[in-house]
């Protein structure tokens, strides 16, 4: 595979850190989230499915140590790899009992671990959590990355998607994250209905202000039995063309701190029961598109990324 240059590859990231190949070994739970259970909402995300962000895990019956065992397994011998995150993937997993989370966290941490991701809402960010897990990371010498999803800055669209919070919990999530030393990777769909480029670039500029470390591009897929799926079925909504969202996503990398990584420009979807899966492309083909686009232009990422630090007072230096 041609190497990427355009933007900042989480698979280079790792390859940096580690001097080779890391796979993140997927783990699920029997969990649910906030904005589902009537906590902070009823009916969850609008596009949420059943699996919660997930469909490609082992059976949430099985227990964590034996899911990365057996993910180990078979993506050790498939890749030759030796080193792996354990990667607590669907719903939310930080809405666990605190005793709970800690000993899901303690059967993750057997051997070739050398990190774990966490995949939460900002809204299920508590200092406790945070500090357990910052304990860990000494104790242990091992990364700990917080996924949030985040989907859009645009604190009216994350209403019309029912999220369950808005910007704000977001941001204090992050400031809270960083304030333990941990990771931050973000969560954004560039192709909400709602949105509009100005707010493609204000998602930048706020990620970009708070120092994420990481972040995930998505499109926006339409799982057949949820709300989102109602309203395409009746037309109320319609999506950007795949051309588009590629746009976006050059938009988006142009105004974002360079420092950031990109774990990836589009994510992978699940075909069977979907009404609406990235245009009928693979992922991989529109990810070589928004690469091949950026090269053409002499494009990359932040090469707009000249708005921090008193933009309007910089010409005094």
């Amino acid at each position: 595979m041609k190497q990427i240059t355009v933007y900042n590859t989480y698979s280079k990231y790792l390859n940096d850190k580690y001097g080779e190949k890391v796979y993140k070994l997927p783990i699920s739970l029997p969990l649910t989230c906030p904005n589902r259970d009537g906590t902070v909402g009823k009916g969850g995300c609008i596009f949420c499915g059943e699996e919660g962000g997930s469909f490609e895990n082992l059976s949430s019956s099985i227990s964590i140590r034996d899911q990365l065992i057996r993910n180990k397994e078979y993506i050790g011998n498939k890749y030759k790899a030796k080193k792996f995150i354990a990667y607590f993937q669907n719903f939310t997993n930080t809405y666990l009992p605190f005793e709970n989370f800690k000993d899901c966290i303690e059967e993750a941490l057997i051997d070739d671990i050398v990190e774990i991701s966490i995949s939460t809402r900002p809204d299920c960010i508590n200092d406790k959590y945070l500090e357990y897990l910052s304990d860990v990371k000494k104790e242990y010498n091992i990364d700990i990355t917080i996924e949030l999803g985040l989907q859009t800055v645009n604190y009216l669209t994350l209403k019309k998607i029912n999220r369950g919070h808005t910007l704000g919990e977001y941001i204090d999530a992050s400031i809270r994250i960083k304030k333990y030393n941990l990771r931050n990777c973000t969560h954004i769909i560039l192709n909400l209905p709602w949105d509009n480029d100005i707010d493609v670039v204000e998602n930048a500029k706020i990620l970009s202000a708070l120092g994420i470390e990481e972040i995930k591009l998505h499109a926006l897929y339409i799982v057949d039995g949820t709300a989102l799926a109602n309203l395409y079925k009746k037309e109320e909504i319609s999506l950007i063309s795949k051309d588009e969202y590629i746009e976006r996503v050059i938009l988006f990398l142009e105004h974002l701190d360079p420092n950031i990584i990109i774990q990836r420009v589009i994510g992978r979807a699940p075909e069977e029961n979907s009404l609406f899966v990235n245009w009928n492309e693979s992922w991989w083909r529109i990810r070589d598109e928004i690469v091949s686009i950026m090269e053409s232009r002499y494009s990359r990422q932040g090469i707009k990324f000249d708005y921090l630090n008193g933009k309007g007072i910089k010409k005094f230096k």
